[in-house]
């Protein structure tokens, strides 16, 4: 089995068990469980984490150039080595939509804005429920709610940072560094996009009006050659007429 054989099996797995692993999370901080379901929430995750393991070693060992799979796949490394950002697992369902665009005849910009939206959601989701349970039993922390973790959350991805709710802890903190460096690639994306359009738009209109040009142009060449025929024909009957004059 090769890697590209490998992937194709694991693609849609991996990707409902990442799913099922940001539920599983976003449950044990919003419910707060206790006891034995706690300690199965950490269970059924701790599983989930060995199974992206697993994939991330075989994915590794079936690579014919391990050293360029690993440069471009150190975001699965962090997954597995960092325990906090495993929630972001959860990204790899954007990955996973290009099976659905390979079909849907989606331009490129339309994949673009499907990217950027599904990463906003899935970001503001995950990095609210990261913070929440970072900030909201540390003393001083302002962050004590998920209406609070998310309303912190959409300030910090879009770099305004109101500073009503602030981080006190240092987990939150390299969180809202992570948001802060997402949310200007977020933007980036978007003004491209945004900016690509609009060049687009002032092309189609600018092409309109070059056709609309010609076409004018070759109507009134056709219309010219029709009274240029005219022309010649009236003076042509004329040659005839003072011809018949001149021999009486």
């Amino acid at each position: 089995m090769n890697l590209k054989q490998w992937e194709k099996i694991t693609e849609w797995p991996l990707t409902v068990l990442s799913v099922l692993f940001i539920g599983v999370y976003a449950w044990q901080i919003l419910a707060e469980p206790t006891g034995v379901w706690n300690w199965s929430a950490e269970f059924v995750m701790n599983v989930m984490w060995a199974v992206f393991a697993l994939d991330y070693v075989v994915s590794i060992a079936l690579a014919p150039q391990k050293w360029e799979w690993f440069k471009h796949h150190l975001f699965d490394l962090a997954v597995v080595v960092l325990p906090v950002i495993r929630p972001l697992r959860v990204l790899r369902i954007i990955s996973a939509l290009n099976a659905l665009h390979k079909t849907s005849g989606m331009a490129l910009r339309g994949k673009i804005v499907m990217y950027v939206a599904s990463s906003l959601i899935i970001l503001l989701f995950v990095g609210s429920l990261a913070v929440l349970d970072a900030e909201r039993y540390a003393p001083g922390a302002s962050v004590k709610t998920f209406g609070d973790a998310l309303w912190w959350t959409f300030v910090t991805i879009t770099t305004v940072g109101y500073g009503d709710y602030t981080p006190v802890t240092a987990m939150g903190r390299v969180i809202a560094y992570a948001l802060m460096l997402a949310g200007i690639g977020l933007i980036g994306t978007v003004t491209a996009t945004l900016a690509s359009w609009i060049v687009d738009e002032v092309n189609d209109d600018e092409a309109k009006e070059t056709k609309i040009t010609r076409e004018q142009v070759e109507r009134l060449n056709t219309r010219l050659d029709i009274i240029e025929r005219k022309l010649d024909r009236i003076n042509g009957s004329r040659i005839t007429s003072d011809d018949v004059a001149n021999r009486r």
